[in-house]
């Protein structure tokens, strides 16, 4: 379980075959093999780490459904480890499962996102989103787009401030209202 408050910018070194490697500092400090970390917003498992580099490895499901396959060497990604019992629990909970890929329509301050119009009955207003794994508030929602305020401290600190017009993004909705959805749609279909 994550948060969406990111701890740091990563940066992706490149990939062999499924190996994925990426380069961090604060991150590396006390994980383990087997240990989970969010890049992007998506739950990844450490397979290998050094003093400033991890590795993971990605199947071709997770390719498919994320921004990953996307990634080119250089490319500066958000990343956040799970939130431990003992944690405030700011932003919001996040299981690291992408939904969709979304694409940035209008880049920040006032960031505005499209993604697949089915996905916009788990959106209301001030209700909460993660973008590439950053917890953030929804307004000006319409059929397939939502707009999300970017503060400057937000735009600095992860890779929302680097998002333009056409970049593609993770997208994952809150899972309370999945999960709402889930356990009402049986009832609902009683009284249709």
């Amino acid at each position: 379980m994550f948060t969406g408050l990111i701890e740091e910018m990563g940066t992706y070194l490149g990939h062999g075959g499924d190996r994925y490697k990426i380069r961090a500092k604060s991150v590396v400090e006390d994980i383990a093999i087997g240990d989970s970390v969010a890049v992007n917003g998506c739950c990844v498992t450490v397979i290998s780490f050094a003093q400033e580099s991890w590795e993971t490895e990605l199947t071709p499901e997770t390719l498919v459904r994320t921004t990953f396959g996307l990634l080119e060497p250089g490319d500066k990604v958000n990343l956040e480890r799970p939130v431990r019992a003992s944690d405030r629990l700011g932003g919001h909970i996040l299981q690291g499962h992408v939904d969709a890929v979304g694409e940035v329509v209008a880049p920040a301050p006032d960031l505005r996102v499209r993604i697949p119009a089915e996905l916009m009955r788990y959106c209301v207003e001030k209700g909460s989103i993660a973008i590439d794994g950053v917890s953030l508030t929804l307004f000006d929602l319409d059929a397939d787009s939502f707009t999300v305020a970017i503060i400057p401290h937000t735009s600095e600190v992860t890779t929302i401030g680097l998002r333009q017009a056409g970049d593609k993004v993770n997208i994952e909705v809150d899972v309370a209202a999945k999960l709402i959805e889930k356990l009402v749609a049986p009832y609902l279909t009683k009284l249709a």
